[in-house]
């Protein structure tokens, strides 16, 4: 076999067409050897001698796309200093473009006896153990080309790939759970008719099972558990020699000629190897000290992501490998963007949550990846963990702030409304004085972690039961209420309440300044049985229901999907700047951008803001002062809308207040299943009472002049 020195960058395995180029870094190893696998179950062995900063690497030709290899890594084993290296351990690839295979757990799995770490027995690597691939990087990508949504035109959609697609009685079963399902014309279909502008999926690097889920019979089925961070997972392909790769592009640019954006929920915080108890699969073995951040001993690892080890984020050789896949993931794969797990750890260059740390300095200059979007869920398990509102200013954040107040104030919490108001218009409280606007929220009521939202209005507590872990897991305060029964019910009060419900905080959801994140499956009322923490639940529980074709359309369905278009026909409710609370000049309207009303009619004041019982107000949102330039400069205006809120359990009336607007028309009402069409709703003047119903919304629009 030709050995030639090859290059020390990029690293990883690049198949030039002729051959294949192998670097890898390691600054604890002294020596690397290249391990190519074959079939039968043998490899060839090939030294990698040429060093250059601490990079082995070597020029294979004739090494052909598909080809499995790994490295074993020769060096100290010092677990007291930090060192791990184990020549028993065949490692993957850090910048393995695909992965083969997965991990058999077992006793001599890796050569690792549970218990016993320093165990270094020898390892059949073929059967047991994930491999790397050598990949084609052609594809025919056509014409394709990002849709770069603007936020204010931005509807995300969270989703699993597995999950989203599995149960859909129409897509054929072998493409079902795949890459190849989200780029079927029914699920994209699906997703056009809703209004979604960009499909967030939940992780597809390559991830781990978790030991323990494998014994217990389940599986880590949400991926938050990476090994791999330019390899798409490759359960979700028909095959695992690059399958995966050209399948993942196929989607991506379906989906992007169906203008719909692809954003990934990637985990740089931490990786599958979990503690000191873990096992040995990649970074471990090749330079435990620089890839990991250890504690005071440094056997063990700090964590504060709760899954036994973090990344160290002021080593240059994990902010290049971070860098390097998030370029790779925008260049190369053309996704859209990204949404990054417990970002807040990305953030701990020493100890502390550092706003400056180098990982944001590297992102804010980069030229690729500062120009997609970039999404923090601004928090972790660490001391000081919790940053919402705390990202630079190029970043957009999960408003967890939002998600709790909007729950509060439809469970009928007292001294609500402030905060409500606040959440509303865009939590100018959290990014206006950096610069930020009210696109920098990410506003949602639900997501993956934690209740659906029908669970949210059918359950006051978790009913984790079948994680086995005793209902230990998930989280206890849910901010949820089950409409006066615990779970399933045939009561019709009860299931009319937790419908209303459902539409009160879709409603709620669309109507509120900043980016709106609908979760998979809310808008078919799915059920995920109370489970508030379905990581580990791949089957029905977790997977979306969908309707059976030739049904009716189901009535949330139709309801959300109004909102949505509601939302996109009208810029007042995605403005890109935040309110003044005064007229705005240049506009030639006397009145102020938005009013806030008590249900009589009158200007809310200090004292109704803070009572105790209260749990309604009217908004109104003047279209015609949205003070902002359209794409062309032009300004613009939009119709005027009055949005009245009664959370409390009792009807009531609202007057409509005097000097806002002559003509309104009813276009929503949560009370009722549908949004009515224009121009089909009741009609209402200034001082005119509007009946509504105990826990309901209504919308009220005024034609622009009118």
């Amino acid at each position: 076999m030709q050995v030639w020195p090859g290059q020390a960058y990029p690293l990883g395995a690049t198949y030039d067409g002729a051959g294949t180029n192998f670097a890898v870094y390691s600054e604890a190893a002294r020596r690397i050897e290249l391990c190519l696998l074959h079939d039968d179950g043998s490899e060839t062995a090939v030294e990698l001698r040429e060093t250059d900063a601490f990079v082995r690497h070597a020029y294979l030709p004739g090494i052909m796309p598909g080809q499995r290899y790994g490295f074993r890594v020769h060096g100290p084993y010092e677990p007291e200093h930090g060192m791990r290296c184990n020549a028993a351990k065949l490692l993957l690839d850090p910048y393995a473009r695909a992965v083969s295979g997965s991990v058999a757990w077992g006793e001599e799995v890796y050569g690792y006896h549970f218990g016993r770490p320093d165990s270094r027995n020898d390892l059949d690597s073929a059967p047991h153990t994930m491999t790397s691939v050598v990949v084609n990087p052609y594809f025919d990508w056509a014409n394709d080309r990002p849709p770069r949504h603007e936020y204010h035109q931005t509807v995300l959609y969270e989703a699993h790939v597995k999950g989203l697609t599995m149960r859909h009685p129409e897509l054929p079963e072998e493409l079902r759970g795949t890459y190849g399902a989200l780029a079927h014309p029914a699920v994209i279909g699906h997703l056009t008719k809703l209004g979604v502008t960009a499909l967030e999926l939940m992780p597809v690097h390559q991830y781990v099972n978790d030991h323990r889920l494998v014994d217990d019979g389940l599986s880590n089925y949400w991926g938050y558990n990476t090994i791999g961070f330019f390899a798409p997972h490759n359960g979700y392909a028909s095959g695992d020699r690059g399958e995966q790769v050209l399948e993942f592009k196929s989607a991506v640019r379906a989906l992007h000629e169906a203008g719909i954006e692809v954003i990934l929920d990637v985990v740089y915080n931490h990786t599958a190897e979990g503690n000191h108890l873990g096992p040995t699969l990649s970074f471990r073995g090749l330079d435990n000290a620089s890839y990991y951040r250890l504690a005071d001993d440094p056997r063990h690892y700090m964590d504060t992501t709760g899954t036994g080890n973090s990344l160290l984020m002021r080593s240059p050789h994990v902010l290049q490998l971070i860098m390097d896949s998030l370029r790779y993931w925008v260049t190369e794969m053309h996704v859209d963007g990204f949404r990054f797990d417990l970002a807040a750890t990305l953030a701990r260059q020493f100890h502390e949550v550092d706003r400056l740390s180098s990982f944001f300095d590297l992102v804010q200059q980069d030229p690729v990846v500062s120009q997609v979007k970039l999404i923090a869920e601004p928090w972790d398990l660490g001391e000081g963990g919790y940053q919402v509102g705390n990202f630079p200013p190029l970043w957009t954040e999960w408003n967890g702030k939002y998600r709790d107040t909007v729950r509060d104030l439809w469970r009928g919490q007292p001294r609500t409304l402030a905060e409500f108001a606040g959440r509303l218009t865009g939590s100018s409280d959290l990014y206006q004085d950096d610069g930020r606007r009210p696109l920098a929220s990410i506003n949602f009521t639900t997501c993956h972690d934690g209740f659906t939202l029908h669970d949210l209005v059918s359950y006051n507590d978790k009913h984790n039961e079948a994680n086995r872990e005793g209902n230990r897991d998930g989280e206890t305060h849910n901010r949820s209420w089950n409409c006066g029964v615990e779970g399933p019910t045939e009561d019709p009060e009860v299931l009319e309440l937790r419908e209303r419900q459902m539409r009160n905080f879709t409603a709620t959801l669309m109507l509120s300044q900043g980016v709106p994140m609908l979760s998979h499956g809310d808008e078919f009322a799915r059920s995920q049985g109370g489970n508030n923490n379905a990581y580990c639940q791949d089957n029905e529980l977790s997977w979306v229901p969908w309707p059976e074709p030739g049904k009716p359309t189901p009535a949330q369905l139709e309801f959300t999907r109004q909102m949505v278009w509601l939302r996109r026909d009208h810029p007042v409710f995605r403005r890109r700047r935040f309110f003044h609370g005064r007229p705005v000049e240049g506009t030639h309207d006397e009145l102020s951008d938005i009013a806030w009303f008590t249900p009589h009619g009158e200007e809310m004041r200090a004292r109704d803001w803070q009572a105790q019982h209260a749990r309604s107000l009217t908004v109104f949102l003047n279209g015609e002062a949205i003070s902002e330039p359209g794409s062309r400069g032009e300004r613009i205006t939009d119709d005027s809308f009055l949005l009245m809120f009664n959370a409390g359990a009792e009807p009531q009336e609202f007057t409509i207040p005097a000097g806002h607007g002559a003509r309104w028309q009813l276009v929503v009402d949560t009370a009722k299943p549908e949004v009515l069409p224009p121009g089909t709703g009741p009609q209402y003047a200034a001082g005119d009472r509007v009946p509504l119903t105990g826990r309901s919304l209504v919308v009220l629009q005024r034609p622009e002049g009118a």
